[in-house]
């Protein structure tokens, strides 16, 4: 599974009760969206990248990720200084950059990569099925967790079968053009995807009442508190009243 890419690793962080991990997570990113000044938002994406650090994340796909979260950014740069009102920074021809929207753009990417790599390094280093069972236990609503586990689960099975369908597509000579019948060719994938998907549930909810699931799943593993979660902790506390008097100092 693609979720996968982010378990592998080793280190102090990891080990942590991951509902400590949620709520930290959580908080450091509402302190970081509600947060306006670049001494702040500079110091979170600081502090993101050491979290980032200690969590040991794979280089080559949490930097790919960074990336294409970034050439997002950078279209952002582009056209959103275009429609906000200000003193003009840069101009060529009719088209006027404007500073404020600089600014905004600039504080909007610094939002985004620090959030990013905080739950990158949070969240994406859990277990799936342990992070629902963490949510569970911090009364999220079961529905969604719910939800999240299935999804989770069968979103790589459902990619698994758009795989089989574009090969079995291949194997018949198909070549996308830009033609009706390649647009209807592709609504027919899409169709297919769609039918196979709720056949596949159908089989799964039989499976499962076979089973006797009685809208619960439940964890073989307990979660526990120690001295690495108290350090955790402290070290999360001191860093969100930290950023908060930066800013509302």
């Amino acid at each position: 599974m693609t979720c996968e890419t982010y378990l592998k690793g080793d280190s102090p962080l990891r080990l942590i009760d991951p509902r400590f991990r949620v709520v930290a997570a959580l908080g450091f990113t509402l302190l970081v969206a509600i947060g306006s000044s670049f001494e702040v938002l500079g110091a979170a994406l600081l502090l993101a990248v050491l979290v980032s650090l200690a969590s040991n994340l794979p280089p080559a796909p949490t930097i790919r990720r960074i990336v294409l979260l970034n050439i997002f950014m950078l279209l952002l740069f582009l056209f959103l200084p275009l429609s906000a009102t200000g003193e003009v920074l840069f101009r060529l021809g009719p088209l006027a950059w404007s500073s404020k929207g600089v600014r905004i753009a600039a504080v909007i990417a610094l939002k985004a990569n620090t959030i990013v790599l905080t739950y990158t390094a949070l969240l994406s280093t859990i277990d799936p099925v342990r992070l629902g069972h963490a949510l569970h236990r911090l009364k999220v609503p079961e529905k969604l967790v719910h939800l999240l586990l299935f999804t989770i689960r069968y979103i790589d099975v459902v990619h698994h079968e758009y795989d089989r369908l574009v090969q079995a597509m291949r194997i018949r000579c198909f070549r996308p053009r830009l033609s009706l019948h390649t647009l209807r060719t592709y609504g027919y994938l899409f169709g297919m995807l769609l039918v196979n998907s709720f056949d596949r549930s159908d089989r799964v909810v039989a499976a499962m009442k076979c089973r006797g699931f009685r809208g619960r799943f439940y964890s073989l593993s307990e979660f526990s508190t120690g001295g690495g979660e108290a350090v955790f902790a402290v070290f999360a506390i001191a860093a969100l009243l930290l950023l908060g008097w930066i800013e509302w100092a």
